[in-house]
């Protein structure tokens, strides 16, 4: 049975996970520096970087003592990382990292792009899926809608023009004075209001597959300025209606377009729970099954990650100990 160990720091997670070829999860620790970037607005890669250097090691041993590894000589097949796309900084701390255990420990390297990581956290708690899927894949920094034949095996078939789902709600809620990251308030904020409140517009409603959400920030914004007697509530619940309709909409398209015997969502954006019921009633209106993921493996995890090297490194996808980062890796161009 092949072991592999997975290494995540694209962001401001540090993380690391065990994960067998029974797509089994043996250990997923996962330690967030967000509460230091909260004050700022967004994450400083700075402050990223040096919490990544602080937290690898003691993450990295708490994967391994909670998979029932020997942390000097855990026998792994194989070390995954994350090597792109994230911020710079982040990525190097990993990749070095991961590195000097893949050398220490005389185990091959592979290289993971973060998006496709995202690809296989269904797989992670439905082994047995049936494929092929189509999965919309939403966060702060992607918008996309992937078909994927099988594990490793996928096609970008729509993306954003511009920002990125999760960019938007964190933009509209600093707006709203929500504080950062945004997605979350703005999703509890949203159950208290008016989805109807304001007549928001739902861009790129043509036959393409992809997507577009600076208008609609910008839309909510001069809404807002207009009537300044509008409650939060009803912003945040009127937003988020254009948001998942738009996001809905062009998933319901790609069905009409893909024969597939599922629908899943990945990202951060995955956590969100109107998108997560909407997506629910798709699948069964279109008589397919809906694979939404536990929230623990909709933020950034290294499960995924690990899962992603697992399929790579049993199709021989090893990389060398001068493989490089990459923060622009885009996942149309993964092999």
């Amino acid at each position: 049975m092949s072991v592999v160990l997975g290494i995540e720091t694209s962001c401001d997670e540090t993380a690391a996970a065990v994960v067998d070829d029974g797509w089994r999860v043996r250990s997923s620790i996962v330690e967030s520096s967000i509460d230091q970037h909260r004050d700022f607005g967004g994450v400083v890669p700075e402050l990223a970087g040096r919490a990544h250097v602080a937290m690898i090691a003691p993450v990295v041993r708490a994967a391994l003592e909670a998979a029932g590894l020997d942390v000097e000589r855990p026998g792994l097949d194989a070390v995954a990382v994350t090597s792109g796309p994230g911020l710079i900084g982040s990525l190097l701390v990993g990749l070095a990292a991961a590195k000097a255990y893949a050398l220490s420990w005389d185990a091959p390297l592979v290289t993971v792009n973060h998006l496709e990581g995202h690809l296989y956290a269904p797989l992670l708690e439905r082994p047995g899926l049936a494929w092929p899927l189509l999965t919309l894949l939403v966060s702060g920094g992607h918008t996309m809608l992937v078909y994927q034949r099988g594990p490793g095996d996928h096609e970008v078939v729509g993306e954003t023009i511009d920002d990125a789902a999760g960019e938007a709600y964190d933009k509209v809620a600093r707006w709203l004075g929500l504080g950062y990251p945004g997605g979350p308030p703005i999703d509890r904020l949203a159950g208290e209001g008016d989805p109807n409140a304001l007549a928001l517009p739902v861009s790129m409603t043509g036959d393409d597959l992809d997507f577009s959400f600076s208008g609609l920030k910008s839309a909510v914004v001069r809404a807002g300025e207009r009537r300044p007697d509008l409650a939060p509530a009803d912003v945040a619940a009127s937003f988020q209606r254009a948001a998942v309709e738009q996001l809905t909409r062009k998933l319901r398209r790609a069905l009409d377009r893909y024969e597939v015997a599922g629908v899943a969502i990945a990202g951060g954006v995955a956590a969100n729970s109107a998108l997560r019921a909407a997506v629910r009633e798709i699948a069964t209106s279109y008589g397919v099954v809906a694979h939404v993921p536990s929230l623990a493996l909709c933020t950034d995890n290294a499960a995924m990650i690990a899962a992603a090297g697992l399929a790579r490194f049993s199709r021989g996808l090893v990389s060398g100990l001068d493989a490089s980062a990459d923060p622009n890796w885009a996942l149309a161009d993964v092999l």
